[in-house]
């Protein structure tokens, strides 16, 4: 079922590169860091990057209200066809921070509660990955080739599973998830990056037993999901974004295939 096409796909992926941009000029010099009501930090590159995609998404003129991390006030809800843009522009902030290159902009689109297009851009990996309901779903390198990916199959019997977890918030219930899941190695990665790393078949799990919110997983769930794989709640439904009012997803857990 094709909701968007490929000219959307490479607009919007052109709009998160331009913030990819912008975030590394800031990324190659001194910053300041702000802490938010949350006790998270804040920089500049965070807000320009805001800035460049809520700008760029209104000159499209569709009219689809966007909700960003940086503006969660100023959402006034999916229009009436149950649309809106889900943005993290730059979400990893304490990766950038570290300065280890683990951190990403996010553009995801929503159509009632489900994305149905996804662009996430590793500025300083030089990498980015696009899906949409319909074309699939690809990761571009550094050198602008695009290749389809596609989320692995499930270990077999006795093989080792591929673990990503998170580098900022480990948990004692992620470890005993583990410990039930069985013989596995885990990986350590920051931002929306583990999803993608699932998506294109290096690893085969990410369980994510801590807090996160809607803007953090919208886009690379698209991509998760036109690869083959899932996103599901620890009940086994699919995770979703029909309530944008209630920001903060439950636990979940992403699969290969």
């Amino acid at each position: 079922m094709k909701i968007v096409d490929q000219r959307l796909l490479e607009s919007i992926e052109a709009i998160a590169r331009r913030a990819g941009n912008a975030i590394m000029d800031i990324y190659a010099r001194d910053f300041s860091v702000e802490e938010k009501d949350d006790k998270s930090p804040l920089t500049e590159a965070d807000k320009a990057a805001h800035n460049i995609i809520v700008r760029e998404l209104a000159e499209r003129q569709d009219g689809i209200p966007v909700l960003s991390e940086e503006d969660v006030d100023g959402f006034d809800g999916p229009d009436a066809k149950g649309r809106y843009w889900l943005v993290d522009p730059l979400d990893g902030t304490k990766e950038f921070i570290k300065r280890n290159g683990e951190f990403t902009v996010n553009i995801a689109l929503v159509t009632q509660g489900r994305v149905v297009l996804g662009v996430v851009v590793a500025p300083a990996l030089q990498t980015a990955y696009a899906a949409a309901l319909g074309l699939g779903a690809y990761k571009r390198k550094a050198d602008g080739t695009r290749q389809r990916i596609h989320a692995a199959a499930k270990p077999a019997l006795g093989e080792t599973w591929r673990v990503v977890g998170s580098r900022s918030h480990p948990s004692r219930a992620l470890q005993a998830w583990l410990n039930r899941l069985g013989k596995h190695e885990l990986h350590p990665m920051g931002s929306s990056l583990k999803l993608c790393l699932v998506a294109e078949g290096k690893a085969d799990v990410y369980p994510r037993l801590g807090p996160t919110s809607l803007w953090d997983t919208g886009a690379a769930q698209a991509v998760v999901e036109q690869a083959g794989g899932c996103v599901a709640q620890l009940d086994g439904t699919p995770l979703n974004y029909a309530n944008p009012k209630q920001t903060l997803n439950p636990h979940f857990v992403v699969w290969g295939r």
